[in-house]
C-alpha cells in the first residue's frame, strides 16, 4: 500500500489543486485477454481531474545562463498520478487471492468456459424448438454467478441476444426479452467481474425469428434453423447489435454460432428475390438459376457471404472495444465454407462444437498467431469427456460445455452431480462432473462433499 500513501500524503500536502474536477475523466482500463495479474480489489480506477498547472515561474540558470519564467505541469499532480497508477499495478500483481475464487486468473492461459443454455426449450425432445421468448427472464444473476463458480469456470458464456431473437439486458437495440426482470447480462458482468471471471455474450448469426417474422422478405421463414441471407439490411442489423450489447454491457467478449449460409434442404433449393440479388452484388455476375448453379461458383459466392458477414461482426465488435474477444463456434470446422477464411486467422477464440480433438488439430495450420482453440463437451456431440478433457488439458485446448437449464431459475442443479462418481453419470451429468474436476484442479475420482469441497477417495 506504500503507492496509496505516498498519493495521499501528497493529495493532503497540496493546497493549490483545483476544488472541482469539472472537466476530468475517468481512464478507460481495458484488461488484455492474456494478462497474468488478478485485477486489483483495492484500487478500481483512476480519475484525472482536469488541466491544472502551478509554479509556472522560477529562476533557473541553463549552460550557465539565465533562464527566467520556465513554463511547466505541477509536478505535485503528476507525483499523485503516477504513485497511484503504480499502487494499482502492485496490487495486481501481489494481493493475495481469495480462496474463493479459482487458482488461476481468468485472464490466464486455461479457458474454462460454461454455459447454461438460453437458447432452447427445456424438453427432451430430440429435435428441440428454440425457448419461447420470455423462457427464464425470472433468471437471478447473482444465482448463475455462484453456479459457474462452483463449477470452478473463469469464463461465463450468456447471452447478448438469444436464438429467439431477444436481449437480454434492457434499452437496448434489440428487445429485451418479455418480462425480463433483471438487467441480466450487465448484472453477471459485474458479479463476474468481481469473482475474476470472464463474461462474454453470444449471438446466433443465421437465425433469428423475430428477424424473420418482421422481415419475410429478407428471411427464409423461421424453422430452427440457418434461414437468414446476409444481405445489406441485415448486416446493418446485425452490426448495431453488437456494437450495443458491447458498450452498453461491459462483457469481454461474446460468442457467434451457426456462420452459416441458409439450409437450402429446407428453402426447398429456392432463393429468395434479396439473395439473389446478394449473389449478382457479390459475385459480379446475374444469378443463373436454382437449378444451373454450378457448385464451384455457389461455394465462391458462399465463402464471399461468409466473409463478409464475419468483417461486419469484427468490426462492429472491435469498434466498441478494441480488446472484445470474438469467439467463433463451429459444428463443421472442416466445411468448404469456411477452411482457410480469414475468419479462422482473425478470430480471438475458435471453438470445434464436434468436440473431438482430430478437428482441432486439422484447423491449427489455419489460424492466427493469437487465435485460441477450444474443444466443446455437450450431449448432441457424443465425446467422452473423460479422454477428451485430459487430451485437451494436455495441448493447451481450452475446455467448454453447455446444456439446457432445468429449473424456472434458468440453473441446473449441481448438488445431485458433482457429489456422486463420474462413473455413475450419463449424458450432459457427465460432462459437468467430469469439467467441474478438471476446473477445480482435483482428479476425476474425487467427490463434492457436504461442505461443497472436492475430496479425493481415502484409498
Amino acid at each position: 500500500m506504500h503507492g496509496f500513501a505516498i498519493a495521499a500524503a501528497a493529495a493532503a500536502d497540496d493546497t493549490t489543486m483545483d476544488a472541482e474536477a469539472t472537466n476530468g475523466f475517468m481512464w478507460q482500463s481495458a484488461i488484455p485477454a492474456d494478462c497474468p495479474f488478478e485485477r486489483s480489489k483495492t484500487l478500481t480506477g483512476i480519475f484525472f481531474t482536469g488541466r491544472h498547472s502551478n509554479h509556472k515561474c522560477g529562476d533557473t540558470v541553463l549552460n550557465n545562463k539565465p533562464y527566467a519564467k520556465v513554463e511547466h505541469a505541477s509536478m505535485k499532480t503528476s507525483a499523485i498520478a503516477l504513485a497511484l497508477i503504480l499502487e494499482m499495478l502492485g496490487a495486481a500483481a501481489a494481493e493475495p487471492q481469495s480462496a474463493a475464487v479459482p487458482a488461476k486468473s481468468a485472464a490466464s492461459r486455461e479457458i474454462k468456459a460454461y454455459c447454461l443454455d438460453f437458447n432452447w426449450a427445456p424438453t427432451n425432445r430430440k429435435r428441440k424448438p428454440f425457448a419461447a421468448p420470455g423462457t427464464w427472464a425470472g433468471a437471478d444473476p447473482a444465482q448463475h454467478v455462484a453456479w459457474y463458480k462452483a463449477m470452478g469456470a473463469n469464463v461465463i458464456q450468456t447471452f447478448c441476444v438469444s436464438c429467439n431473437g431477444y436481449s437480454w439486458y434492457k434499452n437496448g437495440v434489440v428487445p429485451e426479452q418479455p418480462g425480463l426482470k433483471h438487467d441480466f447480462l450487465p448484472e453477471v458482468v459485474k458479479l463476474g467481474h468481481k469473482e475474476g471471471m470472464l463474461v462474454l455474450g453470444y449471438f446466433c448469426i443465421a437465425s433469428n425469428p423475430k428477424w424473420g417474422q418482421e422481415h419475410p422478405d429478407l428471411s427464409y421463414g423461421t424453422p430452427t434453423t440457418y434461414h437468414i441471407p446476409y444481405t445489406d439490411e441485415y448486416l446493418t442489423y446485425l452490426s448495431s447489435s453488437i456494437g450495443d450489447a458491447v458498450r452498453k454491457t461491459g462483457i469481454d467478449g461474446f460468442m457467434i454460432d451457426w456462420v452459416w449460409m441458409p439450409n437450402r434442404a429446407s428453402t426447398t433449393n429456392k432463393w429468395l428475390e434479396c439473395e439473389k440479388k446478394l449473389y449478382a452484388q457479390l459475385t459480379g455476375e446475374a444469378f443463373p438459376g436454382e437449378d444451373k448453379l454450378p457448385r464451384a461458383q455457389n461455394l465462391a459466392y458462399s465463402r464471399k457471404a461468409i466473409d463478409r458477414c464475419w468483417k461486419t461482426i469484427r468490426k462492429a465488435a472491435k469498434d466498441a472495444n478494441p480488446n472484445c474477444i470474438v469467439w467463433l463456434t463451429s459444428n463443421n470446422t472442416t466445411h468448404p465454407d469456411v477452411v482457410d477464411s480469414d475468419m479462422y486467422k482473425e478470430a480471438d477464440w475458435l471453438m470445434n462444437e464436434s468436440g473431438d480433438m482430430k478437428r482441432i488439430d486439422a484447423v491449427k495450420a489455419m489460424i492466427g498467431k493469437h487465435t485460441r482453440l477450444i474443444t466443446c463437451l455437450a450431449r448432441w456431440n457424443g465425446q467422452d469427456a473423460t479422454k477428451v478433457v485430459p487430451e485437451a488439458l494436455a495441448a493447451g485446448i481450452g475446455l467448454y460445455g453447455f446444456t439446457v437449464p432445468r429449473d424456472n431459475g434458468g440453473l441446473v442443479p449441481l448438488a445431485g452431480i458433482l457429489s456422486r462418481p463420474v462413473s455413475e453419470l450419463q449424458g450432459d451429468d457427465r460432462n459437468i462432473a467430469v469439467l467441474a474436476r478438471a476446473y477445480h484442479g482435483v482428479s476425476i475420482d474425487a467427490v463434492r462433499n457436504d461442505r461443497g469441497e472436492f475430496a479425493e477417495p481415502s484409498n
